[in-house]
């Protein structure tokens, strides 16, 4: 990747990290930066965001049971 290319894609995820914290999803730069690269490989976004849901949920029923 040439140096053009990487700032773009920086920028871009600065971008969608600064919505991301608007909308307070919770979401931090890593998590974010993989689930876009997911998203770029063809996965469905909405199946995605689906399984992020179901582990926060799973990860809070499990925390909350200790």
């Amino acid at each position: 990747m040439d140096a053009e290319a990487a700032k773009t894609a920086r920028e871009s995820l600065d971008l969608a990290f600064h919505m991301s914290n608007m909308l307070d999803t919770g979401l931090d730069r890593h998590t974010l930066s993989v689930l876009i690269a997911l998203c770029d490989l063809g996965l469905n976004p909405e199946a995605l965001a689906a399984l992020v849901k179901e582990l926060r949920t799973e990860t809070l029923n499990s925390s909350s049971q200790t």
